[in-house]
């Protein structure tokens, strides 16, 4: 049976409030002067304000001076009706806000507002007292620690040098942005992580906003086949045996989608929801390519202002991959004082910093035409908040023609990377010395060592072009 919140329930509440301050108090979060009837939105303003000033409700004399409105204290107060008051009252609170969500809704649909709508509403449903008080740190400390090795969702990269760096890999709900310069990879990577991902029999959802579906998809067949992208119409056929034999090795289920530019959260949400349906199945990564051309929902900014779209944008991301439960990775460009630098920090990432703040994990990738023809990309770890790894350096392999990206090889770990053949001498060696300090006789030897096997490997390398 429904219940009518008649205005004798409304007085009712207020008595047990100002009978019990103990019970204002707890509910204070959710308590507004206009879930009430209008004959009692006086008295609700003069309970917050009464609080907010003197620590105390008003006393029933004071309320009948101030509003003329005879309350009665509630004879015997006990649990039970505490209780009873505590779950009616909530109760009534979600169900104002609810109904004041809709009727606010009816202007805002004939504007198409429809993420405010949706806002609105979700911000009603979700009015309730706080009940949960948290974890008690020193009470079974075991149980604590399994429950977040079990529900943390860490999926990993597929890459180990990067999952020790992240105690793992990646985890559900949390937003991952890789950051690089114009044409450093960004793409690569996802695309890379996308591969990695469907091998480990996750569904994966890829989102372009730059390339279209085919582009896309011709160059995860050279991942997926080896075959290099400007062979494969030659070895079409071979291409589509191995992908389809790809297939039957692997149980995730893998989907490109191409969004326009300036598309939002909605878009990708609404995707996603057609895609469960679809599919019977909910995707357990989701890659957006890439965030800095999305736009907030129904939120009108100027596109001036970088800081309030990407801070609105990133926050959207990040709670939809909450909502989800899903691993969320993105990307985001460099700015220009990036491009001269060996070494990444919060500062060169362009646009908004605020999607910086908001990021659970920001990892810069680093390269050069000399280290990709070399079979090298190096990313760092500008920001992370589940491990202790900001700073780290990680090289990684990449083939040229497959545009694979893998773990080095052991052997090949810590190998030094050339400078381009147009980079001077001299700037290499400003540049390896520029940031170190303090140094001992042993690691000045070291690194004098060191730069000369790298200069004898140009030099190789320089007369080798010149006889090609």
């Amino acid at each position: 049976m429904a219940t009518l919140y008649t205005d004798e329930l409304q007085k009712l509440f207020l008595e047990f409030m100002i009978t019990d301050s103990e019970l204002f108090v707890r509910t204070r979060n959710i308590v507004n002067p206009s879930y009430f009837s209008k004959k009692y939105y006086d008295t609700v303003e003069m309970f917050l304000e009464h609080a907010e000033k003197y620590k105390t409700l008003p006393t029933v004399d004071q309320v009948k001076a101030k509003c003329e409105l005879d309350l009665v204290l509630v004879p015997d107060l006990d649990d039970p009706q505490r209780d009873w008051f505590l779950d009616e009252f909530e109760r009534f609170c979600r169900h104002k806000a609810l109904e004041k969500a809709i009727i606010e809704s009816a202007d805002l649909l004939e504007k198409s507002e429809y993420g405010t709508v949706e806002d609105k509403i979700k911000h009603a449903v979700r009015i309730g007292l706080t009940k949960d008080l948290g974890i008690d740190y020193f009470e079974d400390p075991r149980a604590r620690l399994m429950r977040l090795k079990d529900n943390n969702g860490t999926i990993s990269t597929g890459w180990k040098s990067l999952d020790r760096k992240l105690y793992g890999g990646m985890n559900r709900g949390e937003l991952n942005i890789f950051a690089g310069s114009s044409g450093a990879g960004k793409s690569l990577f996802l695309q890379n992580l996308a591969i990695n991902w469907v091998e480990q029999g996750l569904n994966v959802v890829y989102f372009t906003f730059e390339l279209s579906e085919e582009l896309s998809a011709m160059r995860i067949d050279s991942m997926t086949t080896g075959v290099p992208t400007n062979e494969i119409f030659k070895n079409i056929d071979k291409v589509e045996l191995d992908v389809k034999m790809k297939k039957q090795k692997m149980e995730g289920n893998f989907q490109i989608k191409y969004m326009p530019s300036g598309s939002n959260t909605n878009d990708i949400r609404a995707y996603i929801k057609e895609y469960t349906i679809q599919r019977k199945v909910a995707p357990d990564v989701i890659l957006v390519d890439y965030l800095d051309l999305m736009f907030p929902i129904n939120k009108k900014i100027s596109p001036a202002d970088m800081f309030i779209k990407d801070k609105f944008v990133s926050e959207e991301l990040r709670n939809f991959a909450v909502e989800q439960q899903v691993v969320l990775v993105t990307a985001s460009q460099l700015n220009r004082g990036a491009i001269e630098e060996v070494e990444y920090d919060q500062s060169h990432i362009a646009g908004g910093i605020s999607k910086i703040n908001t990021a659970d994990n920001l990892i810069g990738i680093f390269t050069s035409r000399a280290m990709r023809e070399r079979g090298r990309y190096q990313i760092q770890l500008i920001k992370t908040r589940s491990s202790g790894g900001v700073g780290s350096k990680i090289d990684l392999a990449f083939d040229v023609d497959k545009l694979r990206i893998t773990d080095l090889d052991e052997d090949d770990e810590g190998t030094t990377i050339l400078p381009s053949s147009g980079e001077s001498i001299a700037q290499t060696l400003t540049k390896r010395t520029s940031t170190v300090t303090d140094k001992s006789s042993a690691s000045v030897v070291a690194e004098k060592t060191e730069v000369a096997k790298d200069l004898r490997d140009l030099l190789k390398s320089q007369r080798q072009s010149f006889t090609d």
